[in-house]
């Protein structure tokens, strides 16, 4: 299996391009600010074919390339219907009123084609096999993304802006709350096995394991307890 991921924009998200392997099909997951070039790059570079857009939240820091790259590719866009609104009012998913600039940039909206998500999906892409889990607290739309171990690989975990190495998503922007956060971490990650590999929306990889042992919120979740005082990432 082919993952080429890179940091893009001003908040350095990771956008990923997952492939059976290079010159084949892939999918794209959270092409955010400023990460069209670096897709039709990679795209370039591995000779890769997008069959889709997957999304694991509405923040414009994830979605904002979204219709550049879709409508580049004639490709769907997939999203949690909690959090589609959010593709075309960025504004309102970080609370500022309408009317206050966002990086004037951007262009938003929705692709062409949109489709959406739902807890316990399988997706089948580009020959790859996605689980869906729903996974509020970050925003109310959240989503994971989990694929299946195989002989070659361990399990892939797209965790979004749900758990990074060392931390958590914030909570405090319009459709956070960290008792979901909590509620999500211990339904969805604390059930992985400790050698799934982690992507994250922000930051570096890590895994289930070395979370599970170090990272202060997923350790007091395990442990039955409120959350732990630790510096909190993504936007």
């Amino acid at each position: 299996m082919l993952i080429a991921g890179f940091p893009a924009g001003a908040w350095g998200t990771n956008c990923y391009l997952v492939a059976p392997a290079a010159g084949e099909e892939c999918v794209i997951i959270d092409p955010g600010h400023q990460a069209a070039q670096g897709v039709e790059e990679a795209l370039k570079k591995h000779r890769l074919k997008p069959v889709a857009v997957v999304l694991t939240h509405g923040h414009i820091d994830h979605v904002a390339s979204v219709v550049p790259v879709c409508g580049a590719h004639d490709v769907p866009a997939w999203i949690h219907p909690e959090d589609r609104y959010m593709m075309a009012d960025p504004e309102k998913a970080l609370g500022r009123s309408i009317g206050m600039p966002l990086m004037g940039e951007l262009t938003v909206g929705e692709p062409d084609d949109v489709r959406e998500l739902a807890d316990g999906a399988q997706l089948a892409l580009a020959g790859l096999e996605f689980s869906v889990a729903h996974a509020p607290g970050h925003t109310k739309g959240s989503v994971t993304f989990q694929m299946p171990e195989t002989t070659d690989i361990p399990s892939v975990f797209f965790s979004g802006d749900l758990l990074f190495a060392g931390s958590i998503g914030r909570t405090d922007l319009p459709g956070g709350d960290m008792a979901e956060m909590l509620d999500s971490l211990a339904r969805v990650c604390l059930p992985l096995d400790d050698s799934t590999v982690v992507l994250s929306g922000h930051g570096p990889q890590t895994t289930i394991g070395q979370e599970r042992a170090t990272n202060p919120y997923l350790r007091q979740v395990a442990a039955g307890q409120g959350a732990a005082e630790a510096p909190r990432r993504g936007m």
